[in-house]
């Protein structure tokens, strides 16, 4: 193992997206809206766990270089399923931020399930993900949105598997 030297790559500003969604009870998500938690305001306390967590990411990443952040941007919004995260980080240096994205989302996640596990310990942590990165030597790099085509194809492979 070894962590990369990236002492010759020039400094670029670089941005990286990602998201998750905690999946939770229509109950707790409103709980959490109304700010009726027993452990006191769950979206404040998970935006400041995100962006933690984005400055503490080589403590838990062993390769990751320590480098500076010039901003940290955490989002939770309520949907249907319970609530999504979404966390923009950026900084001017010589490597990416994508693991520090990726690290604050999770964080900003396990905020929200540790505030109120006390009343819904179901809620699950799932589709945590790189959304966008740009700068540097590769560029910009950008998911592809979900196609109706690809989820419609699933059950075909499902009826394929099952005449086997």
């Amino acid at each position: 193992m070894k962590m990369v030297d990236v002492g010759a790559k020039p400094k670029t500003e670089r941005v990286a997206v990602a998201t998750g969604l905690l999946r939770m009870q229509a109950e707790t998500r409103e709980r959490i809206l109304a700010g009726k938690m027993e452990k006191g305001d769950v979206l404040a306390a998970a935006r400041l766990a995100g962006i933690m967590a984005a400055k503490r990411t080589p403590d838990f990443i062993p390769l990751c270089h320590p480098i500076a952040l010039s901003g940290v941007e955490v989002t939770l919004e309520p949907v249907t399923e319970g609530l999504t995260v979404r966390v923009t980080v950026r900084t001017v240096d010589r490597t990416g931020v994508e693991m520090e994205a990726l690290t604050a989302a999770c964080a900003a996640a396990l905020t929200v399930y540790d505030m109120c596990k006390s009343s819904d310990r179901g809620m699950v942590l799932d589709a945590v993900r790189l959304e966008h990165k740009s700068g540097g030597r590769s560029g910009t790099w950008e998911r592809e949105p979900v196609k109706k085509a690809a989820a419609s194809s699933r059950p075909a492979r499902k009826r394929a598997r099952a005449g086997r």
